[in-house]
């Protein structure tokens, strides 16, 4: 690796963490509608193997779809962070 491609890997680097800082809340889990003729959403968690479930209505659904995404987010941030830093650490060219 050259030095303009460690410059440049750590510029993404830097460039992650910052999108990792602005994503505002988040929140592990999903939006699911149970129901069939009364359709309603709740947010559904796994935790500890058991699935824990809140009841959200119309009022608190986008806010927590919005969060549900900012988590998804994080997660492709924290992959991507993850393989650049690996390459970083493979030429000992850390930050």
């Amino acid at each position: 690796m050259s030095k303009q491609e460690v410059a440049r890997t750590r510029r993404k680097v830097k460039t992650l963490q910052k999108q990792f800082g602005s994503l505002g809340p988040v929140m592990r889990g999903s939006v699911v509608v149970i129901g069939t003729r009364n359709k309603q959403s709740y947010f559904s968690l796994n935790k500890d193997q058991k699935t824990h479930l809140i009841y959200l209505g119309r009022k608190r659904e986008a806010r927590t779809k919005e969060y549900s995404a900012n988590y998804k987010k994080l997660l492709a941030i924290v992959e991507e962070m993850t393989v650049l830093n690996m390459k970083l650490l493979k030429e000992d060219a850390c930050l």
